[in-house]
Order: C-alpha cells, then sequence, then structure tokens
C-alpha cells in the first residue's frame, strides 16, 4: 500500500472520527485507540520522508492534535476546537487548506 492509498483509505474515517467527538457522540477513548490502530497500521509499512501532499500533512496534523491535547481542551479552547473542526471538513470534503497546518509524518526511530 502506498501513502497516499494509506492516507485515502484513514482520512475519511479520521474526520468521521473528529465530527463525532466535537459533537459529544464519540468518548474521547474511541479517537484515541483509532489514533493509535492507525499509526500501528502505518509502522507496519515503514515509509519514510516527508507528507507528500496537503491531505496527508492535514491527516497527520489533525492525528497529532488528538494524541497531543486532552479531550476537555479540544473541547472547550475554541481556537483549537475550529482548527479540529476545519481539518476534519478538510479530510472528508476537501477545499483550502486549513491555516497553520503542519502535519509531518510519524517516525518510529
Amino acid at each position: 500500500m502506498t501513502p497516499n492509498e494509506f492516507i485515502g483509505d484513514k482520512a475519511p474515517q479520521l474526520a468521521q472520527y473528529g465530527k463525532a467527538f466535537l459533537s459529544d457522540q464519540l468518548d474521547f477513548n474511541e479517537v484515541q485507540l483509532y489514533l493509535w490502530d492507525t499509526l500501528e497500521e502505518w509502522q507496519q509499512f515503514n515509509h519514510q520522508g516527508d507528507a507528500q501532499s496537503d491531505m496527508e500533512r492535514v491527516f497527520w496534523h489533525l492525528l497529532h492534535a488528538f494524541d497531543r491535547w486532552p479531550d476537555w481542551m479540544i473541547r472547550g479552547n475554541q481556537y483549537l476546537r475550529k482548527q479540529v473542526d476545519e481539518c476534519c471538513d478538510f479530510l472528508s470534503i476537501g477545499g483550502q487548506i486549513p491555516t497553520c497546518c503542519i502535519g509531518n509524518r510519524p517516525s518510529f526511530e
């Protein structure tokens, strides 16, 4: 599986998880489980290098946000909540890449 295929499969799922979390339809633990399952799958492919597309950059940025910030911070901080929401929109419907969105591939070194 190429990185683009992987991101193409996972990005819509991550967007759904993010939107469901923001609307209180999904527990944060479910988002965390998805995050770790996704990282485990990615690690099996051993893809190296920089993110190759806007979609991939937004995907890794959003995944990192769910790892970095606690649930109360994502829901309570209006700037962070808006950023997560915009990233979810971009992953599901496209459009203009969200501002300040810096996504890097994880390294497992």
